[in-house]
C-alpha cells in the first residue's frame, strides 16, 4: 500500500471517530480514583500537538490533583530508551523507533498514531554535489540518528535505487551532530526530517535529492507502557481528545501557533512557518489494522536488511480501550 492510500484510509477513519463520537470532544476528566500521582510526558521538537498540548495546559487544568511533567529530546529512539526504562510514561515518535525498541526487548505499546507525514523529511546534500540521483549514494557517507525515521528514509531511498545497504556508509548521529558534519563536509548526505530540514534551508544552501514522498510514509506513533495504558485508559483518551484539539488550533490559528512553538523549540518563526507548511492535519486516533500492516512492513524491511536483531509482531505491542476492536 502506497502512502497516499494509508493517509486517505487514517484521515478518512479519523473523521469518522472524531464527527460519530461525541464523547470525542466532551468528555469529562477522569474521577480521582483512576488519575496517576503524576503524568509524565516526553516530547521532541518535531512534536506539534504535544507542544501546543503543553502551551495550552489542557491538562492541568483538567486533572486536578496530578503533576504534569514535560521533557524533550533530541530524537525518538533516545524517548523510548527513556519510556523503557520507564522514566516517562506517554511518548510520541515516528514509525521506525518503536521498532527498534521492541527488537531489543521493550515492553511499550503503541496507544495511537496521527497520519502519514511523507514530506516533513528530506534526503540533503549541498547544491555542489555531484550526487544527482539517488543511484549516486553508492559509496557517500550518510548521516542520521540511528533508529529513526530518517534511516528508514535512507533504507527506502537505497532500496529504491536497486542498492544494498553495504553500498552505503551510514554515519549515525544525533541530529544537531550530523548537521555541524554535513555543514562541514565530513560526511556527503544527511536524512533528516522536519523541523531541522527547515532550519538549515533558512542559512544554509542545501539541495533536496528527495522528499519522504513516495518513499516513506511518516506516521507518528503514541506509545506508553502497557501496564500504564491498562491502568490508566480514561488519560489516554483524555490525551487523544486533546492532542486532537491541539491540531485544531494549529490549523485554525496558524500564526499563534508559530509563535508559541518557535518560543518552545528556540528556532525563529520562518522555520517553524516552513514546517508546518509541510505538515498536513494530523487528528489522533486509535490504531486500525491498516497502520498495524504498514508499520508491520517497516519492521520486516529492517529484520529482511538485518538491521534489527529479531522479526517482531507489531499486533503483540498494540493497545486497545477496553473493548474495543480492530
Amino acid at each position: 500500500m502506497n502512502f497516499s492510500s494509508v493517509r486517505r484510509r487514517f484521515l478518512g477513519f479519523a473523521l469518522a471517530v472524531l464527527s460519530s463520537s461525541v464523547s470525542m470532544v466532551t468528555t469529562a476528566a477522569p474521577a480521582t480514583n483512576d488519575l496517576p500521582k503524576e503524568l509524565r510526558i516526553g516530547f521532541q521538537k518535531s512534536s506539534v500537538n504535544l507542544t501546543l498540548l503543553k502551551h495550552r495546559q489542557a491538562l492541568e487544568q483538567q486533572l486536578k490533583g496530578v503533576k504534569i511533567s514535560w521533557f524533550e529530546f533530541t530524537a525518538g529512539p533516545q524517548m523510548l530508551e527513556a519510556l523503557s526504562a520507564g522514566s516517562i510514561d506517554f511518548a510520541t515518535t515516528g514509525e521506525p523507533p518503536p521498532v527498534f525498541a521492541q527488537a531489543a526487548g521493550s515492553n511499550l505499546v503503541y496507544v495511537g498514531a496521527e497520519p502519514a507525514k511523507p514530506g516533513v523529511s528530506a534526503i540533503l546534500v549541498k547544491p555542489e554535489s555531484s550526487i544527482k540521483t539517488l543511484t549516486d549514494l553508492k559509496g557517500k557517507k550518510i548521516a542520521f540518528q540511528k533508529g529513526s525515521s530518517a534511516h528508514y528514509h535512507v533504507l527506502r531511498a537505497i532500496q529504491q535505487a536497486g542498492l544494498q545497504w553495504a553500498d552505503i556508509t551510514p554515519i549515525y548521529l544525533a541530529p544537531a551532530d550530523a548537521r555541524a558534519a554535513f555543514e562541514r563536509g565530513s560526511v556527503d548526505v544527511w536524512a533528516i526530517w522536519d523541523p531541522y530540514w527547515a532550519a538549515i534551508e533558512q542559512n544554509t544552501q542545501v539541495r533536496v535529492l528527495a522528499t519522504g514522498k513516495g518513499l516513506v510514509n511518516n506516521l507518528s506513533h503514541y506509545l506508553s507502557a502497557r501496564s500504564f495504558a491498562d491502568r490508566y485508559p480514561k488519560i489516554i483518551q483524555l490525551l487523544f481528545e486533546e492532542l486532537t484539539r491541539s491540531d485544531t488550533f494549529v490549523q485554525k490559528n496558524r500564526e499563534e501557533a508559530i509563535a508559541v512553538i518557535a518560543a518552545s523549540t528556540g528556532l525563529d518563526k520562518p522555520t517553524i512557518a516552513s514546517f508546518l507548511e509541510r505538515r498536513p492535519r494530523s487528528p489522533v486516533v486509535y490504531l486500525t489494522q491498516s497502520i498495524i500492516d504498514e508499520q508491520q512492513r517497516v519492521a520486516d524491511n529492517f529484520y529482511q536488511q538485518k538491521l534489527i536483531p529479531k522479526s517482531v509482531s507489531i499486533r503483540d505491542a498494540v493497545w486497545l480501550p477496553p473493548g474495543s476492536k480492530l
